[in-house]
């Protein structure tokens, strides 16, 4: 992590997908998540995402995914400590209703000053953006206190949408991750993407796409931006592994028309991967209502 000159470091799980290099660029701290295959812990990010796939494809389960224990926590907290000792801490969690790693930081941070954790109620995309957003407020606004710090945050996070789409159910299926699958299951044969949308944490399917995933992209991101009124500034776009060069194009072509000119692409890691599957894509941004 670069030097930083305000006083505030930001931190945030691997699950956010923020890449190493905004990472540097901003001075967040990543905690790590983790992955388990069969009887073999990885921390997320420490491995390539496709392993996800692979060990998939190999055994027909999938790996399970773990949230970032107070150990975890306690240790970037205690590096934090030992490289600013005077800085504050602003944690920004993943959604706690899918992930032990919010109340692994209240843990880890008892006892502390100077520390204040928040649950976005987002992931991976929608994560990122809060995380990147505030950083770049604090860049411009040195002097931000600790308290100021975590009510912009929690302004952002009031406004930050996120959905992703997946090209197979068959991980969504097999990990169980939203309440309403089984609603969507038949996409497998009728050809249907469930819109699968991040509401209070949760991940719920929304809506149906059918036909190829490069059409269901192009009206994803047509729909989504519009129904949500997503700011024109700036919009986030993921995939996960094994995507396609169609697809990627299809989506920023559809942004483009869309009238986003500042579009930042982001790969999933681990957790998403287990999660969303092969070539799938998300879409986050903040909405002006």
């Amino acid at each position: 992590m670069s030097e930083i000159t305000r006083n505030i470091v930001l931190t945030a799980e691997s699950g956010s997908d923020i890449s190493p290099a905004l990472a540097e660029r901003y001075g967040i701290y990543i905690v790590p998540m983790h992955v388990s295959f069969g009887a073999e812990t990885r921390d997320d990010g420490s491995f390539p995402p496709d392993e996800i796939c692979a060990y998939y494809d190999r055994t027909g389960h999938l790996p399970k995914t773990a949230g970032s224990s107070p150990e975890d926590f306690t240790k970037a907290f205690d590096d934090i400590r030992s490289k600013w000792p005077n800085a504050g801490i602003l944690h920004l969690a993943y959604s706690a209703v899918t992930t032990v790693s919010y109340q692994s930081a209240v843990i880890a941070s008892e006892g502390r000053e100077n520390i204040v954790c928040l649950d976005t109620k987002h992931v991976s995309a929608g994560q990122c953006a809060i995380v990147i957003a505030l950083a770049k407020y604090l860049e411009k606004h040195p002097e931000t206190t600790l308290d100021q710090a975590a009510a912009k945050a929690k302004e952002l996070m009031g406004k930050a949408r996120m959905c992703f789409i997946p090209d197979d159910l068959e991980y969504l299926r097999a990990g169980g991750r939203i309440s309403n699958v089984v609603y969507f299951l038949g996409g497998r044969l009728l050809h249907f993407h469930p819109r699968v949308e991040v509401l209070d944490g949760k991940l719920v399917a929304t809506k149906k796409y059918r036909g190829s995933m490069e059409k269901a992209v192009a009206s994803l991101i047509k729909d989504y931006t519009a129904e949500n009124h997503l700011s024109k500034d700036h919009l986030w776009l993921l995939h996960t592994v094994r995507y396609s060069e169609s697809m990627i194009e299809t989506a920023e072509s559809a942004a483009r028309a869309c009238g986003y000119h500042n579009i930042t692409w982001i790969q999933a890691q681990g957790v998403i991967t287990t999660h969303g599957g092969p070539n799938a894509i998300a879409v986050a941004g903040f909405s002006e209502d």
